[in-house]
């Protein structure tokens, strides 16, 4: 058994996973907003409860945002997070009393989606969440890549590929760079879109049920996010080549995405043919926890 533990901004979720990949036990509570010693407090709660229920203690992987820096040893591009900068991997393993592993949150997704998930049986999957941010990760034959720095995946803080001159030079992002393709592919992102459109904040839920009513303001904002989605998931293809591309986050549930986004990023790469394939999310928001479990292989 292994238990995955998805450490989120707003919950803290954890899992038990046999090694068919079955859920066996699965817990959420909130995150202690802000807190940092107690968020570790937390998540030792909710693994203990979890074991207390299976039995023994088992193999603990963590999904979380940023990740660990090589050069520091400390959580690094976790914005808005109280673990930037801490050692979070060495205080869990002294809290747990073993050996621990972390793994960004958009790795977890990825690797979940392409070991049993959408991209199962592809060699090369790029998982991307497009939620309240954009995240991503790599697989190549079911292991994931991590990279010199470990930042292999960070598509969402490049530039939105052959702007157009309104969207020159782009929206602020968190990282303090601008026109990064998360201020418009996120879920955030379409939001804003659509207020400077109609001069009014909606969700992005709200903006999609009213293009699929047949609204033309949000139909117009729907389809410029499809178009920059199919230019940013284009310089993805032109660079890794993937069998395919699993979306996930919030804005996953577009189904119109999966039909339309691939009809549109021919002409951005570069190719005589696409085979590609875009695919929704066969876990969903249980992908992170799953993606964290399965950071130990069987056996270790």
């Amino acid at each position: 058994m292994r238990i995955g533990i998805d450490i989120g901004g707003t919950k803290l979720e954890s899992a038990a996973i046999d090694a068919q990949g079955n859920v066996r036990v699965r817990r959420r509570v909130a995150t202690p907003k802000g807190d940092y010693a107690g968020t570790i407090d937390a998540i030792f709660d909710l693994v203990s409860s979890i074991e207390k229920e299976i039995g023994g203690a088992h193999s603990l992987g963590f999904g979380i945002p940023g990740t660990i820096s090589p050069a520091t040893g400390l959580v690094k591009n976790a914005y808005n997070s109280p673990f930037n900068g801490r050692p979070l991997d060495r205080d869990l393993a002294s809290r747990f009393d073993r050996p621990v592993r972390l793994m960004n949150d958009a790795n977890c997704f990825a690797l979940s989606e392409a070991k049993d998930g959408a991209g199962e049986g592809c060699r090369i999957v790029f998982g991307a969440i497009l939620g309240t941010g954009c995240g991503s990760g790599i697989t190549v034959d079911g292991e994931l890549l991590t990279g010199a720095n470990a930042i292999s995946g960070e598509w969402g803080h490049n530039p939105l590929p052959w702007p157009k001159k309104d969207e020159l030079p782009g929206l602020e992002c968190d990282c303090g760079k601008l026109g990064c393709i998360e201020t418009y592919l996120s879920g955030t992102g379409l939001e804003r879109q659509h207020a400077a459109l109609i001069n009014n904040r909606i969700t992005a839920e709200e903006i999609v049920s009213l293009a699929d009513a047949g609204n033309a303001q949000a139909e117009c904002s729907l389809a410029l996010f499809e178009d920059r989605l199919a230019r940013a998931l284009a310089t993805v293809i032109n660079v890794i080549d993937p069998d395919a591309i699993v979306l996930g986050g919030g804005l996953s549930n577009v189904t119109r995405l999966y039909e339309n986004v691939p009809k549109i990023w021919s002409q951005w790469v570069f190719s005589d043919g696409v085979d590609t394939q875009l695919l929704p999310p066969k876990f969903g928001d249980s992908s992170g926890v799953r993606g964290a479990a399965w950071l130990w292989p069987e056996g270790e």
